[in-house]
């Protein structure tokens, strides 16, 4: 079974590794439900009871199929989920986060949900058209209503971070963070240190990559977000990041783990206020991920993690222009 950890300092208590629920409806080829569900189920009896989701992940669709496989268990369980996406028929174009639409937002996500409390409410990307002691205030509300138990950001910029946890302090930040993603060590890290924030690393694998089973992007099927969305899986990138994974593969050997264990221990040895979310519809994948917490790396071989991106530049962007014009910088 998992161990607990505390993600900040307001009482949001959740296994020390969570289930992102995402590409079982979303992004990464076809939905399979039935594995799905069997793999949430799964993932309750093994300890691991913080689930991350979102309405716009289907859309709609990610969310319904959380509430069904935790019906008759939602007590035991932490449901994540976000507002903040405008949502037609192209997806992550464009935010809204103005108080009225996170209500609408919510009241809906309950439904879907089956239930009727959220235990972490990210605003999934930062509104610049909306000041965000707006958004905090009104999740201060609808904490008092008791509709949402915890407040986070997700790809929040450090001021941004600042003014929200002023308003209604903030429990969790969501951002990617692996062994080949770094982005928030110097400007963000700090900040969350200070004010006692926890960190959800989202593609704590690197979409795959990181496990040693990543392919060229046009490998993959045209309905997966990586034959397009991923410029580190393209061309000459491929090529230059595959050292890193081939480095992860090499200390997973020395202790008889998958690459992919190796790259989450790194994490949970990294920070004790630090949960991070794999993504899976497999219960094969689950169990594998979900084994490192008992793997410890040892002294050198965390340096040689730490240390490899000084000797291994990561070639390409982790989004396309798109996604990176919607990473908030304040």
């Amino acid at each position: 079974m998992l161990t607990r950890r505390k993600l900040g300092s307001h009482g949001l208590e959740v296994s020390a590794l969570g289930l992102g629920c995402m590409g079982m409806s979303h992004a990464y080829g076809q939905p399979d439900d039935k594995e799905s569900i069997a793999t949430i189920h799964r993932a309750m009896d093994l300890g691991c009871t913080f689930f991350d989701t979102a309405e716009v992940y289907g859309p709609y669709t990610n969310e319904e199929l959380v509430g069904r496989a935790l019906k008759g268990r939602r007590s035991a369980a932490q449901i994540a989920t976000k507002f903040g996406f405008v949502i037609g028929k192209a997806l992550f174009t464009g935010t809204d986060s103005r108080p009225k639409t996170i209500r609408s937002v919510v009241e809906a996500s309950l439904r879907r949900l089956q239930t009727d409390y959220i235990d972490l409410l990210y605003q999934h990307r930062v509104d610049p058209a909306t000041p965000i002691e707006d958004v905090a205030g009104t999740v201060r509300e609808l904490i008092a209503e008791g509709k949402v138990l915890h407040f986070g950001l997700s790809e929040a910029g450090a001021e941004t971070i600042r003014r929200a946890h002023a308003v209604q302090p903030l429990s969790a930040l969501q951002s990617e963070y692996s062994i080949w993603e770094r982005n928030i060590d110097q400007s963000i890290i700090p900040v969350l240190d200070e004010l006692g924030i926890g960190l959800v690393p989202f593609s704590p694998l690197g979409r795959g990559f990181l496990t040693g089973g990543a392919k060229r992007a046009e490998e993959y099927a045209a309905d997966d977000f990586r034959s397009k969305g991923d410029p580190r899986l393209q061309g000459a990138n491929f090529d230059q990041n595959v050292r890193i994974a081939d480095l992860v593969r090499e200390i997973a050997g020395h202790y008889g783990a998958v690459p992919g264990q190796v790259a989450l221990a790194w994490l949970l040895q990294r920070r004790g206020d630090l949960v991070p979310i794999p993504g899976t519809k497999r219960r094969s994948f689950l169990e594998e991920n979900l084994g490192a917490e008992k793997l410890h790396l040892s002294r050198e071989d965390v340096e040689r993690l730490n240390n490899v991106l000084s000797h291994v530049s990561v070639a390409g962007e982790r989004y396309g222009a798109a996604g990176l014009a919607m990473i908030d910088r304040g």
